[in-house]
C-alpha cells in the first residue's frame, strides 16, 4: 500500500512538473484545481527524527488532508452564493492586522527604551493602592544537606543568623556538602516557591513560616534549614522590586495608548489641512 502511495506521489510530481506554471523555484508535489502543494511545504512541517516508513505515512496523511481541505473549501464556496458578509469580515480583519502590526512597529521604535527608573518609581508611588499582595512573600536563606553531611551542628548555628560571617561560612560549606542552597535575603520570593523545597505537612504552611522564622526539618535522607528574615502577608503593600515588571507593563501600556492617540490625531490634522476629508 505504501509503495502504491509513493508511486502515486511520484506520478503526481511528474504531472505537476509538466504543467506550464511559475512555481517560483519550488518543487510541485500535488496539484488540484490550480492549487499546488510543494515539496518544500511538506518538508517544512515534517517532524524530525521519523523513520522512512513513518515519514511516508505522515506525508500520505498530510497530502490527504490538504486535498480534502481544498475540496471542502470549493464545495462550501459553491453552496454559499452571497459571500459579501464573509468578505467584509476578512477585510476588517486584514485592516485590523495591518494597523496592529504598524502600531507595534511604531511603539517598539519610539517607546522601547523611554521608560526610566524614576518614572517607574513615581508611577508605583502614585498608584500604591493597585499593588497589593495576593499571596505572601518572604526573604531568607535555605539550605538542604544529607543526614550524613559533616558539621551539621555548625549549619544549625550559621543558618539562624544573618551576619556576613555566618553567610560566608554557609557559602563555603554548601559548595561541598549541600544538595540545595538558596540565598534570598535580598530578594522577595513567593512563599509557595519556598514551600516546594520543604517536606512541611502543616495544615496552614504559609502561616507556619510567619510564626516560625527558624525552621529545621528532616526526612529519611536530608536535613532542611530555613531562616525567614522578612514576611509579608496577603493584602499588604507589594514591594516595588517585586512588582517592578508589572509596574513597567502598566506604564508602558498607558504610554502606548497616549502615543497612538497622538499619532492618530496628527494624521487627522494633516488630512484636514490637506482638505483630504470630504463630507457629504
Amino acid at each position: 500500500m505504501r509503495r502504491t502511495c509513493l508511486g502515486l506521489i511520484i506520478l503526481l510530481l511528474c504531472m505537476a512538473c509538466s504543467e506550464q506554471h511559475d512555481h517560483k523555484g519550488k518543487t510541485p508535489l500535488v496539484e488540484l484545481e490550480g492549487n499546488f502543494l510543494y515539496k518544500e511545504d511538506l518538508q517544512s512541517v515534517l517532524p524530525s527524527g521519523l523513520s522512512k516508513d513513518d515519514s511516508l505515512l505522515f506525508a500520505e496523511r498530510y497530502i490527504r488532508n490538504w486535498v480534502e481541505d481544498i475540496l471542502l473549501y470549493d464545495k462550501a464556496q459553491s453552496n454559499i452564493p452571497d459571500n459579501g458578509e464573509i468578505n467584509k469580515l476578512v477585510e476588517n480583519y486584514r485592516k485590523a492586522l495591518i494597523m496592529h502590526t504598524y502600531q507595534q512597529a511604531l511603539i517598539h521604535q519610539k517607546l522601547a527604551d523611554e521608560i526610566t527608573e524614576d518614572e517607574l518609581a513615581d508611577y508605583y508611588g502614585k498608584n500604591q493602592a493597585v499593588f497589593k499582595l495576593e499571596r505572601p512573600l518572604i526573604k531568607g536563606l535555605f539550605i538542604k544537606v544529607p543526614l550524613t553531611a559533616p558539621g551539621v551542628n555548625n549549619v544549625r548555628r550559621w543558618y539562624r543568623t544573618e551576619t556576613q560571617d555566618a553567610v560566608e561560612h554557609l557559602e563555603k560549606y554548601q559548595m561541598q556538602n549541600a544538595v540545595k542552597y538558596n540565598y534570598f535575603y535580598d530578594k522577595w520570593t513567593p512563599v509557595a516557591e519556598v514551600l516546594d523545597l520543604l517536606p512541611l505537612k502543616e495544615a496552614d504552611a504559609e502561616k507556619y513560616l510567619d510564626n516560625n522564622r527558624h525552621v529545621e526539618l528532616k526526612d529519611t535522607a536530608f536535613y532542611y534549614f530555613l531562616n525567614v528574615s522578612d514576611y509579608l502577608e496577603p493584602g499588604e503593600q507589594a514591594p516595588f522590586d517585586f512588582v517592578r515588571p508589572q509596574v513597567k507593563d502598566m506604564l508602558l501600556n498607558m504610554k502606548q495608548v497616549e502615543f497612538m492617540e497622538g499619532v492618530k490625531n496628527d494624521l487627522y490634522e494633516r488630512a484636514v489641512k490637506k482638505d483630504e476629508i470630504k463630507y457629504y
